[in-house]
């Protein structure tokens, strides 16, 4: 899938939206994507996991791992495609953890998916938490990646939509100064 399609998809369910934002890292910006917006269409969403699963199948992923709660549907949805299981890390007292008896080990192939890479911060954790616990993290995959690049990781990663999207800290933010109502949309403290 072209990233100008998954540009499209983005536009035309009205996922990628824009404002006066304040992102999961507490940094603020003029576009948001709410992933939940595309995600709403199973026919989009399958199309969105089947592409963003695809690259990794040369890797041999055994399970499927995302933080919850952007990353749930997106990595159901390419375990699905890949033919394996899905778990996702959720937050208890701050801190990322894998709950409801899901595990990992050292029999494992992991493959970590998102919905947005900011700072790679959620993903960091996931993948903390699976070499914790013995497995082999084999790539990170997410729709978009808003970083510009300057989210890192040690491990393959393929984005399907890859954006150099401006973000300001709080007391720098040029929306802030004009006055631009503030919303925050994350989910990072359910």
């Amino acid at each position: 899938m072209r990233p100008s399609e998954v540009s499209r998809i983005f536009r035309a369910s009205d996922a990628w939206q824009t404002g006066h934002f304040e992102l999961t890292s507490g940094k603020h910006s003029q576009d948001y994507f709410q992933c939940a917006k595309v995600l709403q269409y199973p026919t989009l969403a399958s199309r969105l996991c089947e592409a963003l699963a695809e690259p990794f199948f040369v890797d041999e992923p055994t399970c499927v791992a995302a933080p919850a709660m952007g990353g749930i549907l997106v990595g159901y949805e390419s375990a699905r495609h890949l033919g394996v299981r899905s778990i996702f890390a959720e937050r208890k007292e701050g801190k990322l953890q894998f709950r409801r008896s899901f595990q990992v080990g050292p029999q494992d192939r992991v493959l970590v998916v998102e919905d947005v890479v900011t700072t790679g911060g959620s993903v960091h954790e996931v993948v903390t938490l699976a070499r914790d616990a013995g497995a082999t993290v084999v790539g990170i995959g997410a729709f978009v990646d808003r970083s510009g690049g300057w989210a890192s990781f040690d491990v393959k990663f393929h984005a399907l939509l890859s954006l150099q999207v401006k973000t300001f800290d709080r007391d720098n933010c040029p929306l802030c100064k004009e006055g631009v109502p503030l919303v925050k949309p994350g989910s990072r403290s359910l």
